[in-house]
């Protein structure tokens, strides 16, 4: 089974831990990693190719120390490595501009804002997880039944003839 990581870059300590705690249901089968800041967020990104690790999904603030949520999303997005990667921006500061610039730009899928519903939080996360795993040949859409979208994931597999 191919890992698949989520990344979650938000600054505020109480904040970041409240994503994670609420993230918690998908820890059976992703690995969930955190930074403080983009460079932190780049060493992990790093660190993830380094241990053949997909980043399927990036949950990224906007108002971030240094390079801001937009500009790192953007600048990654132009990298083929991550240009698959599935990427939320989970602020309550990002602007009509900035929110315009990473659609855009930085191929933005999902928008949430602070403060967030936990369930809701899941939901986008499991559904952008989804259409990641979707999206992957190299990704075997039957390890994931149990935790994200089921009955999109088994239409998948019916159509490419069934399972791996």
């Amino acid at each position: 089974m191919k890992k698949i990581a989520i990344l979650c870059i938000e600054d505020e300590p109480e904040v970041r831990e409240a994503v994670l705690r609420d993230l918690h249901p998908l820890e059976s089968h992703f690995i969930i990693e955190a930074s403080g800041d983009t460079a932190d967020a780049a060493a992990v990104l790093a660190e993830f190719a380094n241990r053949d690790v997909l980043p399927g999904l990036i949950l990224c603030d906007h108002r971030l120390p240094g390079e801001n949520g937009v500009e790192f999303l953007e600048r990654i997005h132009k990298t083929e490595d991550y240009r698959d990667t599935r990427k939320v921006l989970l602020t309550g500061q990002a602007g009509h501009k900035d929110t315009i610039q990473a659609v855009n730009h930085a191929g933005l899928n999902h928008y949430l804002a602070k403060p967030w519903d936990a369930a809701d939080l899941v939901e986008t996360s499991k559904d952008q997880l989804t259409r990641y795993v979707l999206g992957r040949e190299d990704v075997d859409p039957m390890d994931y039944l149990e935790v994200l979208d089921a009955p999109k994931l088994l239409e998948a597999i019916a159509a490419r003839g069934g399972p791996s």
